[in-house]
């Protein structure tokens, strides 16, 4: 409850100081890579939720069952965050996968920074491959090769694009993504990274 003390009105109390400390938390998106796949790398949202919780994480939210969570967090940066949830699942849970970890503004430029959106009318077809640094996706060049048209890639600033017009499973391009070649990034549909975008957005609000 607030309450107004001093001569000049000033405003104190436990519901302003919890305020400005959530103001000062940023938004992060976490994704998991090759979990729920098969029988093994078997990993529950819920589990996840409490994982994340009980790394000191706040408004801790899942998505899908592939390995997708929203998170607040006082500092720390993106790669920190990613090495501090895959350390705690392989020590809490036995599972050793990639975590690619990104803030939410630059989810958005993700977003916005598609340039195969015009083109791709059908979501699931159109893949963004999330990488935690510079030299993984620059790695990524090499699926270009791959992407014959009716398919479409290209590599941003901060993700690469692949549009499989005849399915993923009809890409090579698609397929090497998903695969060894990809083995550095997690990949998600059009359709989950908007979704992700909308929950981060409520989240920071």
């Amino acid at each position: 409850r607030l309450m107004r003390t001093g001569a000049r009105g000033r405003w104190s109390g436990i519901g302003w100081c919890d305020r400005v400390q959530r103001l000062a938390m940023t938004t992060f998106i976490a994704l998991l890579r090759g979990i729920n796949v098969g029988k093994s790398r078997r990993v529950s949202m819920e589990e996840l939720r409490s994982l994340l919780s009980g790394l000191g994480y706040a408004e801790v939210s899942t998505l899908l069952n592939s390995g997708n969570a929203v998170f607040r967090a006082a500092g720390g940066t993106a790669r920190h965050h990613a090495a501090a949830i895959a350390q705690a699942l392989a020590a809490q849970m036995q599972v050793d996968v990639p975590v690619i970890v990104v803030a939410s503004d630059d989810l958005a430029a993700i977003v916005h920074e598609n340039p195969l959106t015009a083109s791709a009318t059908d979501p699931s077809r159109l893949l963004v491959a999330f990488a935690q640094d510079a030299q993984a996706l620059g790695a990524l060049d090499r699926i270009g090769a791959l992407a014959k048209p009716p398919d479409q890639f290209a590599i941003g600033p901060r993700a690469a694009y692949l549009h499989c017009a005849g399915g993923i499973l009809e890409s090579k391009a698609g397929k090497a993504l998903l695969g060894k070649a990809g083995q550095a990034v997690t990949t998600r549909n059009w359709a989950t990274v908007l979704k992700l975008h909308g929950l981060a957005q409520t989240t920071s609000a």
